[in-house]
């Protein structure tokens, strides 16, 4: 076996204390509008097993169990939703203190 020849790379790169911020709020932002996406398609999924989410269009929830099972994913979708807010909450905090300092 031999050892990797790994190329001498010494790339340039200049991101000032801003364009970090920047960056970091942007990153926010972005997970923000992925879990509100992922709401929207639990929320979209419980119309749809209602027969709600268009007109015309019967349930695909066909039993009691039906309903309870798509509700216990729903609530298992939200509780991770939850943690990941948890943790964009930290993310901003720690972003806002290098606004701060």
């Amino acid at each position: 076996m031999s050892i990797p020849n790994i190329p001498d790379i010494n790339p340039d790169i200049t991101i000032t204390i801003d364009d970090t911020i920047n960056l970091l709020l942007a990153s926010i932002a972005l997970e923000e509008l992925g879990l509100a996406h992922i709401l929207n398609a639990e929320g979209e999924k419980i119309q749809a097993a209602l027969g709600t989410l268009t007109t015309g269009t019967p349930p695909l929830a066909t039993s009691i169990q039906d309903l309870i099972d798509i509700d216990n994913s729903v609530q298992d979708t939200i509780k991770t939703i939850i943690k990941k807010q948890m943790l964009l909450q930290f993310k901003l905090e720690e972003t806002s203190n290098l606004i701060s300092s």
